[in-house]
């Protein structure tokens, strides 16, 4: 599907959206419900990649196809590995195929996992055999994917030991680690994280429960996005979010007062409120605890006139395609001057921004949503704008609501 989008014909807006649950919240929830089914849940993700995880807990034998989830594939993988009787074979799109897994598979091994590799070592597929794991103590890089590390974590409390996890090195991506820690401290796991060692206690069984989802703030951004580009006066209010959010994306109502964007809380609804101009030119942000609103942020700035320097985008090589390369391509073409290196990007001022681009996604939701909020710049095209039915399939409607001309070509 390729949308045309051009701006509204109105840029001061006032509206309210209701965003899906968190896809980091839900699959971490569904996890842990598959493990202590006395957890219910309200508000989950209504994503592709939640769906692809909930059929896939519900597979003992065979092939579990995640498509394109990254989170699934890890999850899933120390899922499987830790339940006796099950043997399945964890496989995904070709761009899964070329996502590193090594490091988890390692790290279960040492547990005392059975996981071999289909094809290339290190990669998936994987053939796993379920085993009752008891031993506990294990050692992961510290600069991964907070992914593998929450995979662990995550069913630590189903280990006859628990999990003693040491990370080597700097640590990056502490919220993500934080939120499955917080989640798992929901629901009655005992854990701590004192300097680069973590450990979760084994819990038999837990208290009936529900546990609400809080909204995705990494779709919110994309709303950010669209209020530093529109006039002053601007407001658009978000649910349902927490002040208080275990998100590291939440970091955005910090990050966006520097484009004139001003956040404010009311009960479980977000309001977004454009006050002013950007206060720099330039702008220098370490996104090593929210690497997943560098797309936005680089957009936002682009349509803004102002220039960024971004680092700590290490893992960005390796989500669903290489995010650095695709957002250099992408912005190039609509005339940006920018240089990235393996972890960073520099986006410098520029004054004009060409029309009538049709921007590539890349099987990424993200480089489809990223850019949108730049039709009230220019007018473009977004191509495979399907894509984002992986974390938010209703954003191209709420995209509408807002008065925002979405066109199928």
């Amino acid at each position: 599907m390729k949308l045309h989008l051009s701006a509204p014909s109105q840029t001061l807006i006032k509206s309210t959206v209701k965003i899906t649950g968190s896809k980091s919240e839900s699959n971490r929830l569904l996890l842990l419900q598959a493990l202590f089914p006395s957890i219910k849940i309200d508000n989950l993700s209504n994503s592709d990649d939640a769906e692809v995880m909930q059929k896939g807990l519900q597979v003992s034998n065979g092939v579990v196809d995640i498509h394109h989830a990254g989170t699934a594939m890890r999850f899933l993988t120390a899922y499987f590995a830790s339940q006796e009787n099950k043997d399945v074979t964890l496989t995904g799109s070709k761009r899964m195929t070329e996502r590193p897994i090594k490091v988890l598979v390692e790290a279960l091994r040492i547990l005392g996992a059975d996981i071999s590799y289909l094809k290339d070592e290190g990669y998936p597929p994987i053939a796993i055999k379920g085993k009752k794991l008891t031993k506990h103590k294990v050692s992961l890089p510290a600069d991964i994917s907070s992914q593998y590390i929450s995979a662990l974590l995550l069913i630590a409390p189903s280990l006859e030991n628990g999990i003693e996890l040491e990370l080597v090195g700097k640590i990056t991506s502490v919220p993500y680690i934080k939120m499955t820690l917080g989640l798992l401290s929901q629901i009655g796991v005992v854990s701590s994280f004192n300097g680069n060692t973590i450990k979760v206690s084994p819990k038999e069984t837990v208290e009936p429960t529900t546990q609400v989802v809080e909204s995705d703030w990494s779709s919110a951004s994309y709303f950010y996005g669209i209020a530093a580009l529109c006039e002053i006066g601007t407001e658009i209010s978000l649910s349902a979010y927490s002040k208080n959010s275990l998100q590291g994306d939440s970091v955005l109502k910090e990050i966006y007062k520097d484009f004139g964007v001003e956040t404010s809380f009311q009960g479980h609804e977000v309001t977004l409120k454009k006050i002013g101009a950007p206060n720099n030119s330039t702008f220098n942000f370490d996104l090593a605890n929210a690497p997943d609103i560098a797309q936005t942020i680089a957009v936002t700035c682009l349509g803004l006139g102002v220039g960024c320097h971004m680092t700590g985008l290490h893992t960005l090589k390796i989500k669903e395609t290489d995010r650095l390369e695709a957002l250099k391509t992408e912005l190039t073409k609509l005339g940006a001057s920018i240089s990235v290196t393996d972890k960073t990007l520099t986006l410098e001022v520029s004054k004009e921004i060409k029309k009538e681009i049709a921007i590539d996604t890349y099987n990424d939701h993200r480089m489809a949503m990223a850019f949108a909020p730049l039709a009230l710049k220019t007018t473009l095209f977004v191509n495979d704008a399907e894509v984002v039915s992986k974390s938010y399939p209703d954003f191209w409607e709420d995209l509408k609501n807002l008065k925002f001309k979405v066109q199928t070509i």
